[in-house]
């Protein structure tokens, strides 16, 4: 009997619905990702990785020498390993050696330490943000101090390593102060197992007192009122909090680390304290009296592997010739700068930015901090307060203020210096200091030469005391000698009148003075020099004139201008309150570009002139092919490359301009999202310690071999901003108080990154000297003095004084020449307003003084931008050219069919370019190259997710297409049937 024939069934409707709705999501899913990817193409090749650029060089040219840096290392691994022992280096130079009673230090081989204190076991490595260090590719002070031939007492340390993470330590959260924590974090000794207690008795202690920093929060100045404001969720009462006292700060000694401290001085034989922080900290307690200890170093942060260099100080190994790099003063809350720090609000501002570009909303308000200190902070204030007192017109006891002084730091040998000769040669005061190692072990000098201009009361404002040049000896073994010459401008002991619109000489008697520190005088000379005033930069010949007359009359009109010498205590700066905008004669509007259109010619765009960027490579920024290689850009081309920046610049391929990759930080190759592999160096603190500059121009060579070895050509660093307060949260990004050392040493780091082509993003510019209220309209005033003497000196130091020869090809042939460049091509801007204007759109900030007068010929990008007042065609107006951000997150510059739109982006196109064209993004690259860039790696997975979906939607689409088919030959037998 034949089988029955199996009837077939319809497709439901609501097969067809789900087949339908599921294809239609399978399609939207695709394109979702597709265009979502596409716009956050940028952001996710920085953190997974992008295409591989392939250089085409022009026939002919194949053979020629492209290889303009040499790169030593092959992988990133090896150049890894050798910074490595470069961030050694420093840490030992950096290392101050503050106090050494009865010659504690340094220790015997084998002699029994105990390491006490939380931070032995969870030292300070680095800083929150964008100077975070990856601890687990740390040595750790124990390793460091075991390797040097040390014994530990295992028993201790062991028992604080699991411990102490019982105990919360302070935790700067970016921008968020609801979720940042101040607490110390010392383990109670009375919390110390009976075990770990006995085990030190007989040994020398080594107790590690610790104290951090962050990007985006300041250290607590009174930690009563903080704990008790309930604003952070994390800073809540415990028993640490129990024992706080009023007016107690982050930065003196708590209860648990007196009291540790005086149980290891009953216990142990000796007692070394290591100070593992990067901010200057009271530490007068531990000089004499109950608490005093037998030595104190100074070992900032320790990077890497700066713990071994630790160890290496502490046998001898390696001397100490670290100087501090600020004043350490005993009592922070008598400094002048410490009542006017953090900010206060203007409480008549409001909606004002009131979205940012994340879609979180603002507090659409305004904040301010004044610098009513002027130029009188740190040493300067400081040195000037003892001349005035010596002078008998100001009641004050140097010795009981300060507990060490700036520039100072102890030996295990002793030096003799002595002052040759010193005079003035024509446009330069040069001196002659001869070093003698008079101890008995090897070791370095620093010289430190300072100057004292004549002041009149009710003249313009002028230290007492200022540095004037510095050196540092070779290694000299004892009884040898060193001659170290030194000079520095006449000009430099210029002031700055608001008055001249320039930088005015007074004539009188100037004392040189060779010092051992800011204070101790060593031996001096006197020189007389007539008056003069300079009208014109010292390395351009452009004219000076004054840039910020709104912030010293602002100053004058309501700080009753700044603290002044000829009367400190009646000048003493008044603590900051609230006050309306209105009452200070201001006002805060948002930008309008339409408002601030120019005159400018409509540029030609799009052409094609057949010039690559490489064909600009050693040509002046004014060369005439600039133009017709700007001519060759649309404006897409421009929006695009200077829209869309964060760690990496656009490649415009038909220009032959690769893409650029930028990474932070402060510390090296880092990262807040966490390792790249790369060496993470001690803090800039500890390499200013150094006061080194030959061992900074190394240091940036390592970074540059770094960036070669990774495929960097950029990096967000050094950091130049100025120890105003000690309480900044990001001192430890910076170098010092001083200008001239900060911008030595930066200039120094910048030219040896620059000779392997690595375009050194100096940041933040500029007087972004405190991380509070910094993305939240932070106005900051300072009068026209102070601002260009102290803070914006480091800039236009490294701007001026960095240099790298570099090598292009000079002809059709092949040939290869060198040329000496600037080594500073990059600055970052940074968050804050100066005066009424945000840094990065202020033209006095960002164009007049930079480019209008030091002669900067590089680009400026800004910090990150997430946040509306951080107006594309503002930054663009002011002379900011490129935006930290990812286009797809942040508006688009505006009036791109304006002729002054386009002309500023063509300008600030040239600047960009121009760093790039002169950097090693042309590594491998003949004039005539091309270019192409493969898909990134990540953007295969994403297609082929898309032709899987796509796939599963045609299948879909198949399976309604043959139901609906087959549904119409059911429908057509069944009436067929009936038939």
């Amino acid at each position: 009997m034949a089988d029955a024939k199996k009837p077939r069934k319809k497709m439901t409707r609501r097969g067809f619905i789900a087949s339908g709705a599921t294809a239609a999501g399978l399609v939207g899913v695709t394109v979702a990702a597709n265009v979502g990817t596409n716009m956050f193409k940028s952001a996710i090749d920085h953190y997974i990785g992008g295409g591989e650029t392939t250089i085409t060089n022009a026939p002919g040219s194949e053979d020629w020498d492209t290889a303009y840096y040499d790169q030593q290392y092959r992988g990133r691994g090896r150049a890894t390993e050798e910074a490595k022992n470069i961030v050694i280096e420093i840490e030992g130079e950096g290392i101050v050696l503050l106090k050494n009673d009865n010659n504690a230090l340094p220790l015997a081989s084998g002699e029994s330490v105990s390491l006490i204190g939380r931070y032995a076991a969870d030292p300070v490595y680095g800083g929150a943000g964008s100077g975070t260090v990856d601890p687990n590719d740390c040595v750790t002070l124990y390793d460091g101090i075991v390797n040097a031939g040390l014994a530990v007492n295992d028993t201790a340390y062991n028992w604080i390593a699991e411990n102490y993470a019982n105990y919360p330590k302070a935790n700067i959260t970016m921008d968020n102060p609801s979720t940042a924590s101040y607490y110390i974090g010392e383990i109670p000794w009375s919390a110390y197992s009976d075990e770990a207690k006995s085990s030190i008795a007989g040994t020398t202690a080594v107790v590690v007192i610790g104290r951090g920093g962050g990007e985006g929060g300041d250290l607590s100045r009174d930690l009563v009122g903080d704990v008790n404001s309930g604003v952070s969720e994390n800073f809540t009462p415990n028993d640490e909090t129990a024992n706080y006292v009023e007016g107690q700060h982050e930065l003196e000694l708590s209860k648990e680390e007196i009291d540790l401290l005086t149980a290891v001085k009953e216990s142990c034989d000796k007692v070394i304290v290591l100070y593992n922080g990067s901010t200057p900290m009271e530490l007068g307690p531990l000089m004499e009296g109950d608490l005093a200890v037998d030595a104190i170093l100074s070992i900032g942060s320790l990077g890497a592997s700066g713990a071994a260099a630790v160890g290496q100080v502490l046998t001898g190994a390696v001397n100490p010739s670290g100087k501090t790099t600020d004043i350490w003063a005993a009592d922070f809350t008598a400094d002048p700068t410490f009542g006017n720090f953090g900010g206060k609000q203007y409480t008549d501002v409001s909606n004002y930015y009131p979205t940012n570009y994340t879609g979180t909303v603002s507090n659409a308000t305004a904040y301010f901090v004044e610098y009513r200190e002027g130029i009188y902070y740190g040493y300067r204030f400081y040195e000037t307060a003892a001349a005035e007192a010596e002078a008998g017109n100001y009641d004050f006891d140097y010795d009981s203020a300060v507990v060490f002084p700036f520039g100072y730091g102890l030996s295990y040998t002793t030096f003799e210096q002595t002052l040759d000769s010193c005079a003035v040669n024509g446009d330069n005061v040069e001196v002659s200091v001869t070093v003698t190692n008079t101890g008995s072990v090897a070791g370095k000098s620093v010289v430190e030469i300072y100057y004292s201009a004549p002041y009149t009361a009710g003249g313009i404002e002028k230290s007492a005391v200022v540095l004037g040049a510095f050196g540092k000896t070779a290694l000299l073994d004892p009884g040898a000698s060193e001659t170290v010459d030194l000079s520095f401008p006449v000009r430099q002991m210029a002031s700055w009148s608001s008055e001249e619109g320039g930088y005015v000489l007074d004539a009188g008697d100037y004392v040189i003075s060779l010092r051992s520190d800011s204070h101790t005088v060593i031996a001096e000379q006197g020189v007389t020099l007539e008056a003069e005033a300079y009208k014109t930069d010292d390395a351009t010949g452009n004219e000076l004139a004054n840039r910020f007359d709104d912030m010293t009359t602002y100053m004058n009109d309501n700080c009753g201008g700044t603290m002044s010498r000829a009367d400190f205590a009646g000048t003493w700066p008044e603590a900051a309150a609230d006050k309306t905008a209105a009452e200070c004669g201001i006002t805060l509007e948002e930008y309008d570009y339409t408002q601030h259109l120019g005159d400018e010619a409509m540029p030609t765009t799009g052409a094609n002139n057949g010039v690559s960027l490489i064909d600009l490579r050693g040509k002046a920024y004014d060369d005439e092919m600039w133009d017709q290689l700007l001519d060759q850009l649309t404006v897409d081309d421009m929006t695009t490359m200077l829209n869309d920046c964060a760690y990496n610049t656009p490649a415009i391929a038909h220009i032959g301009k690769p893409a650029t990759s930028e990474p932070d930080g402060p510390a090296g190759f880092t990262s807040l999202t966490g390792s790249t592999g790369n060496c993470a160096y001690c803090s800039e603190f500890v390499m200013a310690q150094t006061w080194n500059t030959e061992l900074m121009y190394r240091t940036g060579q390592m970074v540059g071999q770094e960036a070669l070895a990774s495929g960097y050509n950029g990096w967000y660093a050094p950091a130049m901003n100025t120890h105003r307060s000690p309480f900044a949260g990001r001192n430890f990004e910076y170098y010092s108080e001083d200008p001239l050392l900060a911008g030595k040493m930066g200039a120094a780091v910048v030219s040896g990154a620059a000779s392997n082509g690595v375009y050194a993003m100096i940041k933040h510019y500029a007087l972004n000297d405190q991380e509070s209220y910094r993305v939240q309209h932070l106005c900051t005033w300072a009068t026209e003095q102070t601002a260009r003497e102290i803070y914006l000196r480091p800039f236009e130091l490294t701007i001026k004084e960095s240099s790298a020869e570099m090598k292009y090809i000079a002809d059709d042939q092949g040939t290869v020449e060198t040329v000496e460049m600037p080594g500073c091509t990059a600055m970052m801007s940074s968050f804050n307003y100066v005066g009424t204007q945000w840094a990065g759109g202020s033209h006095a900030l960002c164009t007049e003084i930079p480019r209008g007068e030091w002669g900067f010929t590089g680009c400026i990008i800004t910090d990150f931008n997430l946040y509306g007042y951080m107006d594309k065609n503002w930054g663009l107006d002011g002379g900011t050219d490129m935006h930290l951000t990812y286009a797809a997150m942040t508006p688009a510059f505006q009036g791109t069919g304006e002729a002054s739109v386009v002309a500023r982006l063509r300008e600030a196109s040239h600047r960009v370019l121009y760093t790039v064209v002169n950097s090693n993004a042309m590594q491998g690259m003949a004039p005539g190259s091309t270019i192409t860039t493969s898909p990134s790696p990540w953007q295969y997975g994403v297609w082929g997710g898309s032709a899987v979906l796509l796939a599963g939607a045609a299948a879909l689409g198949v399976r309604c297409y043959l139901g609906a088919k087959r549904n119409k030959e059911i429908e057509a037998e069944e009436a067929a049937e009936k038939k």
